[in-house]
């Protein structure tokens, strides 16, 4: 019997295997941050693939915390509506959960679609706009600095994370992640690269994780009680001739969202600095996932080049993560799932509709599931 579809609680939320298609952007809302026609076949197609969990992509808490003018936002009650609307469609195809990332990017703000390749755009540019950070230092050397955010402006931000998170539950998602990874707004201020302030949220490894331990307990404090919140982290920024972001320092903020209260740790890397040197590989970042898991008792999700079954089943088999997260995997192959159990020998839950595909001489393959 595998691990890979055994059931895993995140909080209160009871998954039925530990497949989790982790947050991709799509770069396919409208200027106002709404949802499209894009985004309805995305879902849907999430929802008949077989996995155990689905996180939406980084979601936008304020229009200045998108990456891209395309992302997609939850900062107004129209967003909300329409996104609540949109999962109970998907709720009629699967009973498989939906949650989502909750994100800033920071001074990765401000950008094109990455396939238009105009890179950062202006303040001044019609689709550009101001960025914030930790400090007025930016990502690459010719992208316009962004704002080192004041007192207020965190306050803001917290705020609106809270907010954004009340939406979340109200829209219908069971989950929440909060991205605090891959170079944006959390990690900026978490990173001595990025955050070179000299008040109570710069300088110490106890001040640089303020904000994300901060904005943490005000989405928890706007949920109802026991609704799961996980994190995302970066467990290294990969730069090794400076004082950086690195596995230590996540383990000890992983530790410290465990006591307040998170659901799991979902464990990648990278995304801060230009220069970084990844080192990459098949399952590369699946030795940080098992450094957290070594530091946390909550469930830690591996990622990152995790493509066969028998690679994700060895992650949990040999103890180094509790849950797997593919990406770009679910992409090339939405039934990835399917394939895996076939592979391990396992039953995989799908649509009724689909039982008279399952491949001859694999009777066992699905089982229909109820919605």
């Amino acid at each position: 019997m595998s691990l890979l579809f055994q059931p895993i609680h995140f909080g209160s939320l009871q998954l039925g295997n530990k497949i989790v298609i982790a947050p991709m952007c799509q770069y396919s809302a409208n200027e106002q941050g709404e949802l499209s026609y894009w985004h309805e076949q995305q879902w849907a197609n999430y929802a008949l693939s077989g996995a155990g969990l689905c996180i939406v992509e980084a979601t936008a808490v304020q229009p200045e915390g998108r990456i891209s003018y395309a992302d997609l936002g939850l900062w107004n009650d129209l967003q909300r509506a329409q996104i609540k609307a949109l999962l109970a469609k998907v709720k009629t195809l699967s009973p498989m959960p939906f949650g989502i990332q909750l994100a800033h990017a920071g001074r990765k703000a401000s950008t094109d679609k990455p396939w238009d390749g105009r890179g950062q755009l202006a303040p001044d540019h019609a689709q550009g706009w101001q960025t914030v950070s930790a400090s007025d230092v930016p990502f690459n050397p010719q992208d316009h600095a962004p704002h080192a955010l004041d007192k207020a402006e965190i306050e803001k931000i917290i705020a609106d994370f809270a907010i954004s998170a009340k939406r979340a539950v109200d829209a219908g998602f069971e989950l929440i992640e909060l991205h605090a990874a891959h170079g944006y707004l959390l990690h900026q201020f978490m990173s001595p690269l990025s955050n070179q302030r000299s008040d109570e949220y710069g300088g110490s490894f106890e001040n640089r994780i303020r904000l994300t331990l901060e904005v943490f307990q005000a989405m928890k404090d706007a949920v109802p009680e026991g609704y799961p919140v996980g994190v995302r982290l970066s467990a290294t920024d990969w730069i090794e001739s400076a004082e950086s972001w690195n596995v230590e320092s996540t383990a000890g903020l992983s530790k410290a969202l465990e006591q307040l209260g998170a659901a799991y740790i979902h464990v990648s890397s990278g995304g801060l600095h230009v220069e970084q040197k990844i080192d990459l590989h098949a399952g590369y970042q699946v030795p940080f996932a098992a450094a957290v898991k070594q530091a946390v008792d909550i469930p830690v999700i591996a990622v990152g080049l995790i493509t066969d079954a028998l690679q994700a089943e060895g992650v949990l088999q040999y103890e180094q993560a509790d849950a797997i997260g593919l990406a770009r995997a679910m992409l090339y192959d939405p039934r990835w799932p399917w394939h895996a159990a076939a592979e391990l020998g396992e039953t995989v839950a799908i649509a009724p509709q689909y039982l008279r595909c399952q491949p001859h001489g694999l009777r066992d393959l699905f089982k229909p599931f109820h919605t």
